[in-house]
C-alpha cells in the first residue's frame, strides 16, 4: 500500500513539474480559456487538479500534427501573417516607390564616387 501511495505522489510530480515547465515555456498568445499567469498560479497552488486543468483546457492546441514538414521547420513570426502584408495596395505608388529607391542609390553611388575621387586626389593617388 505504501508503494503505491510512493508511486502515485512520484507521478503526481512529475505531472506537475511537467505541466510548470509546459506552461511557464508557453507562448501567451496561445494559452487558452486563462490569461497564463493564471494557469501557473493554479498549477502551483493545486498541483494535482491545475496539472490536470493545464492539460485539458489550457496548453496550446498543438498545430504540429496537421503541418507540413516544411512549415514545422520555419520559425513563427504571427507579423508575417497580417492579411495584405505581401499585397501591393496600389501598383502606381508601388512604380513611385520603386523609382525613389533607385534614385536614392544612384545619388548615393555618386557621392560615394565623389568622395573617392576627393580623397584620391588628397592623397596623389589621381587616375
Amino acid at each position: 500500500m505504501i508503494k503505491l501511495e510512493l508511486l502515485f505522489g512520484i507521478a503526481t510530480f512529475a505531472l506537475w513539474v511537467f505541466c510548470l515547465v509546459d506552461a511557464i515555456g508557453s507562448r501567451s498568445d496561445r494559452v487558452r480559456n486563462l490569461p497564463k499567469v493564471a494557469w501557473i498560479i493554479l498549477i502551483l497552488l493545486f498541483p494535482f487538479i491545475g496539472s490536470i486543468a493545464w492539460i485539458v483546457a489550457g496548453r496550446p492546441e498543438s498545430t504540429n500534427a496537421r503541418r507540413s514538414a516544411y512549415e514545422r521547420s520555419q520559425p513563427d513570426f504571427p507579423e508575417y501573417d497580417r492579411p495584405g502584408r505581401a499585397a501591393a495596395v496600389d501598383p502606381d505608388q508601388d512604380a513611385d516607390f520603386l523609382r525613389q529607391v533607385r534614385e536614392r542609390a544612384e545619388a548615393q553611388r555618386k557621392q560615394y564616387d565623389e568622395q573617392k575621387k576627393r580623397e584620391r586626389e588628397a592623397d596623389g593617388t589621381a587616375e
